[in-house]
């Protein structure tokens, strides 16, 4: 019985295994077009035909493909263990975020403090010393190791480590106040330091947030309704309300060279605050975060909705739900 319900949302499974498929395609050719000079696939499809182009709408069917693929090879899989698994590899995606970003603050906090006390040519010598103080030299050979360390460490843990982040944004604003009052002295990274982390807080944590049903709702009518009928609305709104909006984010993100999320990581854009930190460039990459880790989320709990809507058993149990 189970495998022959299982067996009725081939269309619901194939279409959330679809989006993301296609969000994997898509990031892969945001990468090839503006890192590897390919044409991108709004090129080819207006018309400007190459291999190159061609190559990145075969990436898109592709992904498409293999997801459809797996969803008609495996139709006894519940809606359910499907939802579990995406939501299993989000937290992934948001453990790898936190440890980048708590290595690369606390890392390039570090290296702003050395050059602030003139410190750094003695430790590292002049000629590196020089190199790090340009912003893209210190991206591609400081931060980009540490995001690499950082997504080691986010595959081999299993807590969700942004939880901390909470207490590390009260510890860097702290110490700016300790600093300042007691020993009058305060930098640019300081303040920088508290931005970097408190914007990844607020947008890695959004979709845990939406894993736990902990995002405000403001309804009249929701929370009297029944469990098939939640579904159905929660179903509809993943797609209209959450989906849209994260392809939006993305699509005008990475539209094009200057769009305000690639433009800054090309040129590993910085502020123009004397001595601060070098991240600017990564904070707007956190909006990419954020909608990827959103949509990931959104599509399983369109699978756990259309579930609840069906009336299928195991539904998880959530804050929500125990209030």
């Amino acid at each position: 019985m189970e495998t022959q319900v299982a067996s009725r949302a081939l269309l619901a499974r194939g279409f959330g295994w679809t989006v993301l498929a296609v969000l994997a395609a898509y990031m892969i050719n945001v990468v090839l077009q503006f890192w590897f000079d390919f044409p991108g696939v709004t090129a080819t499809v207006s018309g400007q035909i190459s291999a190159l182009g061609l190559v990145q709408v075969a990436i898109l069917l592709l992904a498409a493909a293999l997801a459809i693929g797996y969803v008609i090879s495996s139709p006894g899989t519940a809606l359910r263990a499907d939802a579990a698994r995406i939501s299993n590899f989000n937290r992934f995606l948001v453990r790898s975020a936190f440890f980048v970003v708590l290595l690369v603050g606390m890392g390039d906090a570090i290296l702003s403090f050395l050059r602030v006390q003139n410190m750094l040519d003695g430790i590292v010598g002049s000629d590196l010393s020089s190199n790090l103080g340009r912003a893209d030299y210190r991206g591609m050979y400081f931060h980009v190791p540490l995001m690499l360390i950082g997504i080691v460490l986010g595959s081999v843990t299993r807590g969700l480590g942004f939880i901390w982040l909470s207490l590390l944004v009260v510890g860097a604003e702290l110490l700016i106040v300790l600093s300042r009052f007691v020993f009058s002295y305060e930098q640019a990274f300081m303040a920088d330091l508290v931005r970097f982390w408190y914007g990844a807080l607020f947008l890695f944590a959004s979709a845990y947030t939406l894993l736990e049903e902990g995002h405000v709702r403001v309804d009249l009518l929701y929370a009297s309704m029944r469990r098939e009928t939640k579904g159905r609305v929660n179903a509809v709104g993943s797609i209209v309300l959450g989906m849209a909006l994260c392809w939006t984010i993305l699509i005008l993100g990475f539209g094009t060279s200057s769009s305000i999320i690639v433009g800054p990581i090309l040129v590993f854009e910085t502020t123009q605050s004397g001595f601060g930190m070098y991240v600017k460039y990564m904070m707007a990459g956190f909006l990419a975060i954020f909608a990827i880790t959103m949509m990931i989320q959104f599509v399983a709990q369109f699978l756990e909705a259309i579930a609840d809507k069906r009336g299928e058993p195991g539904a998880r149990e959530t804050h929500a739900d125990m209030i």
